[in-house]
């Protein structure tokens, strides 16, 4: 007997069970919607160790703002000052330093000082140059790693690394890890959304993509500017035909389901489909920024005469929104600021990093100032990182090359220490010799930080159990407040 106590005929077709069937498939579809808001938990069978909106234990941060600084800032620039360089400058590295290591287009040129002045800031005395006075001033709020490592030197594979745990194409991204344990708190929004700025970074979209999971985890790519996402205002002349196409839609779907049965694909773009309906209503409200205060426009820099400021302003004031309205991963691409050169300094230091800089410093550090004025810092962990750093010495005369031994990246907000500098780089800034860590201990922290332990996080595909920490990773407690 079924559960609204109607005997099945035993000489019923498949077909004909199946189409009777058809609200167990329609709560199969359900669910693959409500499961990003932890509406409902996994069966064993999705190979999950955890459902959904459920944390291991309590978490310090609710969501996670990703500053993604694609194509590595130098370390020796920003947060790691190395007065050394400026003693040796311009002697050759093969002697001041010592060994090289093979750098990526080995162009060794003379030690190279910072052309930015380093001073200390806040009460915590935390040394930042003059090439971020902006996020300088938030010095208290920040713990800076200085001890980060790479196994890769090639943008690319270190971008997968960096999002992924692994320097190949086609793993989960760490947004997607992330909504799959947590779940989104908001059905009319991704669980993972990515503010694209302009700049897609190297290794393009599979850096934000779900992998084996399913594709409900997978990164929403939103624009900036002009329209956010296709198709997000109704091209139909009344709101009843385009409820009319919905509703032919869901029939369609729900015969597909019948007739195909529970696939993952198939789930995962109904579920996606339904997603976007809402989305139309949710979308535009958020992206509408006039009814922000003038004090917060100026504060994040809505105003300045920079275009490229600007723009990332409007990212961090969207990213503010987004945590507000309970997006779990908000993710950051910089603006096209120089063509496709990045932060990726081979040459022209200065003005490469410098018009990076003028970018991103004032909107971040609005970005701060705001969440602790709203009480929203303490449960919105800010992740500021590139995917490597660069050389204490020249590439060609006025820039640096990639170095993936030790590099600077800073946390803010959601139950990290604030204000303190953690691990340490040599006396070059050229390979971290005392607290090393490597992206999987960021990752590790990162879920620690949401409540997740990282070894517990796992999906069953091809034989085994797989996690965003592979089978590396400890949480960094010293940084923890």
């Amino acid at each position: 007997m079924n559960t609204s106590g109607l005997f099945l005929d035993p000489r019923l077709s498949r077909r004909a069970l199946l189409r009777r069937a058809s609200n167990g498939f329609g709560a199969v579809a359900m669910s693959a919607l409500l499961g990003q808001s932890g509406a409902f938990a996994r069966t064993a069978s999705s190979g999950a160790t955890q459902g959904p909106g459920v944390p291991h234990f309590r978490p310090r941060a609710r969501s996670v703002i990703f500053l993604f600084m694609e194509g590595a800032v130098s370390q020796v620039d920003s947060f790691d000052y190395k007065p050394l360089l400026a003693k040796h400058h311009g002697e050759d590295p093969r002697k001041a330093i010592g060994r090289l290591e093979k750098t990526q287009f080995e162009e060794v040129g003379k030690v190279l000082k910072s052309p930015w002045e380093f001073r200390q800031y806040g009460e915590c005395g935390l040394w930042v140059s003059d090439l971020f006075p902006h996020v300088a001033r938030q010095a208290d709020d920040l713990c800076v790693i200085r001890s980060m490592t790479s196994n890769f030197p090639e943008h690319t594979s270190a971008n997968y690394f960096l999002h992924s745990g692994l320097g190949l194409q086609g793993r989960p991204s760490m947004g997607a890890w992330v909504t799959y344990g947590l779940g989104s708190l908001n059905q009319n929004l991704p669980g993972y959304v990515v503010l694209n700025g302009g700049q897609i970074p190297s290794g393009g979209l599979d850096n934000f993509g779900s992998g084996f999971l399913p594709a409900t985890y997978q990164g929403s790519l939103l624009h900036a500017r002009g329209t956010p996402l296709a198709n997000v205002i109704p091209q139909e002349k009344t709101a009843q035909l385009q409820e009319s196409k919905q509703r032919l839609i869901h029939r369609l779907n729900q015969q597909r389901l019948e007739e195909a049965g529970s696939t993952d694909a198939l789930e995962s773009a109904i579920a996606n489909h339904e997603l976007a309906a809402r989305m139309q209503v949710a979308i535009p409200d958020l992206m509408e920024l006039k009814g922000e205060s003038e004090a917060t426009r100026k504060l994040y820099g809505l105003d300045a005469p920079f275009e490229h400021t600007r723009t990332y302003a409007r990212q961090c004031i969207l990213a503010r929104r987004m945590v507000e309205r309970g997006v779990r991963f908000v993710e950051l691409t910089i603006p096209m600021v120089d063509g496709y050169s990045r932060w990726d300094a081979h040459g022209g230091l200065v003005k490469n990093h410098g018009d990076n800089a003028r970018a991103i410093d004032q909107p971040i550090a609005g970005l701060i100032q705001d969440l602790k004025q709203r009480g929203l810092l303490e449960d919105t962990l800010i992740v500021w990182a590139g995917e490597f750093g660069r050389t204490p010495f020249a590439q060609g005369n006025d820039g640096r090359d990639h170095n993936e031994f030790g590099f600077s990246v800073w946390l803010a907000g959601g139950g990290v220490r604030p204000g303190i500098a953690y691990g340490e780089t040599d006396e070059w800034g050229y390979k971290s010799v005392v607290n090393k860590l490597e992206m999987h201990d960021l990752h590790a922290t990162v879920l620690h930080l949401l409540g997740l332990d990282h070894e517990r996080l796992t999906y069953r595909f091809g034989g085994r159990d797989i996690r965003l920490t592979d089978v590396r990773g400890e949480v960094v407690h010293d940084i923890l407040a």
